[in-house]
């Protein structure tokens, strides 16, 4: 398995979380296909939300990409795809959540595409350069989890003292 670490830390410090974010549950979640191509011409678009809940039993795409930008309709090109992942415990899932895969972090969650919805969303996660599935250790079954990034005494929270 890949050494995920050598694709560097997620970068909380760049995407902030809200500051109307109180504490929450960890999101959970199975990947289901592993997808192995990047672009740099996808043309995805950043909706205006920040956040976006998800029901047990829903499928939805990762994308990594190293764009920062969160205003809405910005654009995203430059892409790698993780794969999908079906939401085993439902939740909420917030602009600057930390992304693990088997509980190693990969990334910070940038925002939402939906191009494809109402089949499923496009969960942007931003990385220091784009990952493909196997280049993160994905396979099917590998577990996929968004939590709240460490509050100032880091402990897992709401990001804030």
């Amino acid at each position: 398995m890949p050494n995920r670490t050598a694709y560097g830390p997620p970068a909380p410090a760049l995407i902030e979380p809200s500051p109307e974010n109180g504490d929450k549950r960890t999101v959970r979640s199975e990947v289901v296909k592993v997808l192995r191509h990047r672009r740099t011409d996808r043309g995805m678009r950043l909706e205006e939300f920040a956040s976006r809940c998800v029901r047990q039993g829903e499928l939805h795409e990762l994308v990594t990409t190293d764009h920062v930008e969160t205003e809405e309709g910005a654009r995203i090109d430059r892409v790698g795809f993780l794969g999908f992942v079906e939401i085993s415990v439902a939740g909420v899932l917030d602009r600057g959540d930390i992304v693990l895969v088997d509980g190693e972090p990969i990334g910070t969650l940038l925002g939402f595409d939906a191009c494809h919805f109402p089949n499923h969303y496009n969960v942007l996660i931003h990385t220091a350069w784009t990952l493909t599935g196997p280049e993160a250790g994905l396979r099917p079954g590998s577990q996929v989890t968004f939590r709240p990034p460490p509050s100032t005494d880091g402990e897992p929270g709401t990001g804030r003292p």
